[in-house]
């Protein structure tokens, strides 16, 4: 399988299992991340890790697979390999569950969109990102060129789509497209600790305020505030709303794993 999925007690652990070839996209990536996707919504898990095998995180696309192939061929291939990618991002997307991306090693094409979709990204403070596409003259999929301008601007997405400029670790967590930078030591271990305590957390919560922000971009401020009192409001009645209040009168630890769902 190039796409290992390990559930426990919620937190669903996603692997790129393709370390040798750069953990590279082709149509079985494609349909195993898509399957995997599928199985987080269809387990109703709490919290999602992606990691990827060997020393880079996902070089993009496959090129030798898509090599072998010309003009008809080649356009279909590409066609259904971008729809069941695109479908996976679909999924996770509609899911309260958050994401929580280990990058490492060489982040490019695709790959940047796996990263840059997740709602925690972290890096090792040796990888490196690049969009890559222009490189061999292609254009983006994966959500580059959705998830660049609303995580680092317009201006600096161009720069980074239209020249493949290498953007090295600590300057993705400068522009904002990556949430934090580690060693490459503790990558696994802060990449577990925070899927686990968002495994732990208010999940209902974590998939409105997913929503909040990704309406918020486009949104007007009016309509956004009144989505934002019945988003809150909602939350409050919830058995995790109650949950969290009762928990912080009474001087303890909340426990929103065990909280029922409202009726």
């Amino acid at each position: 399988m190039s796409v290992g999925i390990d559930i426990d007690d919620g937190l669903a652990h996603l692997t790129l299992r393709r370390g040798e070839a750069g953990n590279a996209i082709g149509l079985d990536m494609a349909r195993g991340l898509l399957d995997a996707a599928r199985t987080c919504a269809a387990e109703g898990v709490r919290a999602v890790l992606l990691t990827g095998e060997g020393k880079s995180f996902c070089v993009g696309g496959d090129l030798r697979e898509f090599s072998r192939l010309s003009g008809e061929a080649l356009e279909k291939h590409l066609t259904a390999v971008t729809d069941l990618l695109h479908d996976a991002l679909r999924t996770f997307a509609a899911s309260d569950a958050p994401v929580v991306a280990a990058v490492q090693g060489a982040v490019a094409g695709a790959g940047l969109g796996l990263a840059a979709s997740a709602d925690v990204t972290l890096a090792a403070d040796t990888a490196s990102f690049t969009a890559a596409y222009t490189g061999i003259g292609y254009t983006p999929d994966a959500g580059v060129s959705w998830f660049l301008p609303r995580l680092i601007g317009p201006k600096r997405a161009l720069d980074l789509l239209l020249t493949n400029r290498r953007v090295t670790a600590a300057e993705a967590a400068g522009i904002g497209l990556v949430s934090r930078v580690v060693t490459p030591g503790e990558l696994t271990e802060e990449a577990a600790r925070t899927a686990e305590a968002l495994r732990r957390g208010p999940t209902a919560a974590f998939g409105a305020i997913r929503r909040l922000v990704a309406a918020g971009l486009t949104a007007d401020l009016g309509a956004h505030l009144d989505r934002e009192a019945h988003t809150i409001a909602a939350a409050a009645t919830s058995a995790a709303g109650r949950e969290g209040v009762a928990a912080f009168l009474g001087k303890r630890a909340p426990d929103f794993t065990r909280a029922a769902p409202s009726a």
